[in-house]
């Protein structure tokens, strides 16, 4: 899954992201850019529910990446 900012958002609502990725679980990498931040969550994301990230502030997308098996 990639977790998408906002252009400029600010550092405490990645913050909010971060923080709800780890109490539930997950680790993620971070690739921050000169306007967006990128947020790649490491694990098996079949239990986060996209729609409450995608609601949360300075959050533009989220991409769940499906893998053929």
């Amino acid at each position: 899954m990639l977790i998408i900012t906002k252009k400029n958002a600010p550092e405490e609502a990645l913050d909010q992201v971060k923080e709800y990725l780890v109490s539930n679980g997950f680790d993620f990498h971070q690739s921050t850019g000169a306007d967006r931040t990128i947020i790649g969550v490491i694990g098996d994301t079949h239990t986060l529910k996209e729609q409450a990230i995608a609601t949360m502030p300075g959050v533009h997308q989220v991409v769940r990446i499906k893998l053929d098996e």
